[in-house]
């Protein structure tokens, strides 16, 4: 169905070029759009054309015409006036409604089919039939992201994306909850992966930009053909999980580039567990203040360089040294040694991924 406001922006536009005023009634009799304020003496006339057989009529000075959708009557148009022209005009309006119709219908049409597409809701052989139905192409180059925005049913946001890619008819935005919009973008055979970066810090910029909301970005890698979209959109929801754990200062994630962080991701939390325990015995690394965190963090930074820590931290090398034999007493891991530093990097990054899953309650 169209929106009532659409209606009232294409009655206004005929209104101004024709200066006939005109008015749109839908099947339940209620008023979508019109440019006079009278109508309550119309609606019952529009009522009673309802059932008539007539495609048009003339009544109390207006004429009167049916908008069909596939032989389902979806509105009755008024046009004031008896003459030809206004005759004209209406079936012109008449004929404007009934291409919106089927806009939107279309436009819906392939929204739902998107969704189903994402979410892994068709068979194959549907699948072919309704893309062929609905003029989509079946084996072009896509990839999907998903874009978060911190704000739950964020309607300016989606809008600002679907502005952005309004010109790009084979492209394809959606929601399939309320956090997320999807975008599903057909890939040129020359784009690579650093124009898909730049395509998602684009969005990035319009949103803070127009919708003035902070997003962050993940998407998939490229499929081939209509059936592997959902694989790419479950591998950029992976990347926005991953991404969140382990590289939260990033704004777009690909999930081609999520390294070590994919594996830990699919780790079962008991075999998470036991390498904690196997690690650090019945110790914790929460029992680590936040210095000697800091300065484990920084020296990673660094490549486990001691000389360009401390002097970062703005420490004298021998306190960094002390540091570091005190981390080894306490964890028996010696980040000096490459396999003991591995190792705790390791842990340090199955920790948070243990406590992102203990946040969401998924054990």
């Amino acid at each position: 169905m169209i929106s009532n406001q659409i209606l009232q922006t294409t009655v206004d536009g005929l209104k101004t070029i024709s200066h006939v005023d005109l008015c749109v009634i839908d099947a339940d009799g209620r008023v979508a759009a019109k440019t006079f304020e009278n109508t309550a003496a119309c609606i019952s006339d529009a009522v009673a054309f309802m059932d008539s057989p007539a495609e048009s009529q003339v009544v109390n000075g207006y004429q009167f015409f049916k908008v069909m959708d596939e032989q389902n009557l979806e509105y009755i148009l008024l046009a004031k006036g008896t003459n030809e022209d206004v005759y004209m005009l209406g079936k012109l309006a008449a004929f404007q409604i009934q291409n919106l119709l089927i806009a939107y219908k279309e436009r819906f049409d392939k929204d739902n089919f998107i969704k189903n597409l994402l979410l892994d809701n068709l068979l194959r052989v549907d699948m072919y039939t309704r893309a062929e139905k609905l003029h989509i192409e079946t084996d072009v180059k896509r990839v999907v992201y998903i874009i978060e925005t911190k704000h739950e049913k964020d309607t300016s946001a989606l809008e600002t994306v679907r502005t952005l890619f309004a010109g790009r008819a084979r492209d394809f935005i959606t929601a399939v909850d309320e956090k997320n919009i999807i975008l599903v973008k057909e890939v040129r055979g020359d784009e690579t992966y650093s124009e898909m970066d730049r395509t998602a810090e684009v969005i990035i910029d319009m949103l803070n930009t127009e919708a003035m909301c902070a997003a962050h970005i993940a998407y998939g890698t490229v499929v081939g053909d209509i059936r592997e979209v959902s694989r790419s959109y479950k591998e950029a929801k992976m990347a926005l999980d991953v991404g969140k754990i382990f590289y939260s200062d990033k704004p777009v994630v690909a999930y081609n580039r999520l390294g070590i962080g994919r594996l830990i991701y699919q780790l079962p939390i008991p075999l998470c567990q036991m390498f904690i325990k196997e690690i650090f015995g019945g110790k914790s690394l929460d029992d680590l203040d936040e210095e000697t965190l800091s300065t484990i963090y920084k020296f990673f930074e660094n490549s486990l360089n001691v000389s360009e820590t401390s002097r970062q931290l703005y420490i004298h090398r021998n306190t960094l040294v002390y540091r570091l034999d005190k981390l080894q007493r306490t964890t028996g891991l010696d980040l000096r040694v490459f396999d003991d530093a591995i190792t705790f990097k390791i842990a340090l990054m199955v920790v948070k991924y243990m406590k992102y899953m203990d946040s969401r309650d998924i054990y």
